[in-house]
């Protein structure tokens, strides 16, 4: 009788720790954006969708952020960690539209290529999402190796 009240003591401390994780994660997140968009806030009159777009991605990214710290020391930490990296990938190809930007400010048009930067943060993500897969099969290993003794 003991030994299942420890061991659930042990479970909802663990399961606190994780929560309280995730928030302090989430709030250094959050306040990280808020420090950038200061810096961005004047270009945002230019771009007119831009606050919506970062705001979108930040609430989406730190909801997986949390999901995946709640889900630690399971599979499911891999599987929301795979579709961080997806997200991320996703919503660069989407909101940066193929890496070609155009704006029109009276009467002037100015075409910017980021194709050059949209590689670069694919790739980078690429490699997280592979980090991602490494990881899932090593815990995966982990588990099917029997214990020795």
């Amino acid at each position: 009788m003991a030994d299942v009240n420890n061991n659930s003591r042990k479970k909802i401390r663990s399961t606190v720790f994780r929560a309280l994780k995730a928030t302090v994660k989430s709030v250094l997140v959050y306040l990280i954006y808020y420090i950038i968009w200061m810096f961005l806030a004047p270009i945002s009159e230019y771009v007119p969708s831009l606050q919506q777009m970062i705001e979108n991605f930040v609430i989406i990214y730190i909801s997986l952020m949390i999901i995946g710290d709640l889900t630690s020391g399971t599979i499911f930490q891999y599987f929301v960690s795979v579709s961080k990296s997806l997200f991320v990938i996703a919503y660069l190809i989407l909101s940066l539209k193929g890496g070609i930007f155009g704006i029109t400010f009276q009467n002037v048009n100015l075409t910017v290529d980021l194709r050059l930067f949209l590689t670069i943060a694919i790739l980078l993500s690429l490699l997280g999402l592979s980090k991602s897969l490494l990881q899932t099969i090593n815990f995966l290993n982990e588990k099917a190796e029997p214990m020795h003794v």
